[in-house]
């Protein structure tokens, strides 16, 4: 008999309510998988010692969260694709002695996305320019969409975005000033909230958007899991609107960290139940 685990988990500060544990280990439950995964309390300055020591205890892999995701890249040795571009991380995938960083958080995102709608050639309007959105953004340039447009209150970030997406992708980027209510132009395909409003506890909260000028022709995504159905996506369901919830992007971007991790396509339902008997 075998009595040493593979590992995986979570570094972050805070990581108490990260309920990404309960569906992957729900996920290696369900495929006869021995593994584990743990959430770890990982302050900044301890970021460095804890890569180390999963290194030294021979770790699988492990996500970072906030507020590691571009501080984690000086401890590796490798980036993907992806990683490279957004200029963060949010995987870590062990590969022999080397640790390679790796974001799912697009790709989970683009997944969940096409379950309702295929973004190649598609317009898209994308709200916010922080971690998430590059993320997002730049998942959804290498899947096709064919015009993205930035909103975000800070030009300075926004217009990063914007440089790095007509940089190192074939969509065509532009940004979108949110000083007021922003009008959602009428030939936006896809509509996408990538900031943290409407986010636990602040659920009555939704962005700064002028609903009227949403229309039943639109698909609307909320990256936000908790809750699934945010005000904002209330609002555009009211609409006629078809839309995707974050719950969808939190389960497919664990589908890909296990596939990084152990091979195996692990059963999206199955982690997406784990997480719904929370009560999220």
């Amino acid at each position: 008999m075998n009595f040493l685990l593979p590992l995986t988990g979570c570094f972050a500060q805070p990581v108490a309510e990260n309920p990404t544990v309960v569906m992957i280990e729900a996920a290696y439950r369900h495929h006869g998988l021995d593994w584990r995964y743990i959430n770890c309390e990982v302050a900044p300055e301890d970021l460095g010692d804890a890569v180390r020591g999963a290194r030294a205890m021979g770790w699988r892999g492990f996500n970072c969260s906030l507020p590691h995701k571009v501080a984690v890249i000086d401890h590796l040795d490798a980036l993907g694709q992806s990683a490279a571009i957004i200029g963060a991380v949010n995987t870590i995938v062990r590969d022999g002695d080397r640790m390679i960083g790796e974001n799912t958080d697009g790709r989970g995102f683009v997944v969940a996305l096409k379950e309702v709608v295929d973004p190649k050639g598609k317009s898209v309007v994308l709200l916010g320019a922080g971690g998430a959105a590059r993320a997002v953004a730049v998942e959804m340039a290498l899947a096709g969409a064919a015009r993205i447009t930035i909103v975000n209150r800070s030009a300075e970030r926004g217009q990063a975005v914007v440089d790095l997406l007509n940089d190192s992708s074939p969509a065509k980027a532009s940004y979108a000033s949110w000083q007021q209510t922003f009008a959602v132009p009428a030939d936006t395909d896809i509509v996408i909230n990538a900031t943290s409003i409407g986010l636990y506890p602040d659920v009555e909260a939704m962005p700064d958007i002028d609903t009227g000028s949403l229309t039943p022709g639109m698909v609307v995504a909320d990256g936000i899991p908790n809750p699934p159905r945010t005000r904002f996506l209330q609002a555009a369901q009211a609409r006629g609107c078809r839309t995707v919830d974050g719950l969808g992007m939190l389960v497919q971007q664990g589908v890909i960290g296990i596939k990084y991790w152990t091979g195996v396509d692990a059963d999206p339902q199955v982690m997406r139940k784990a997480l719904l008997d929370l009560g999220l």
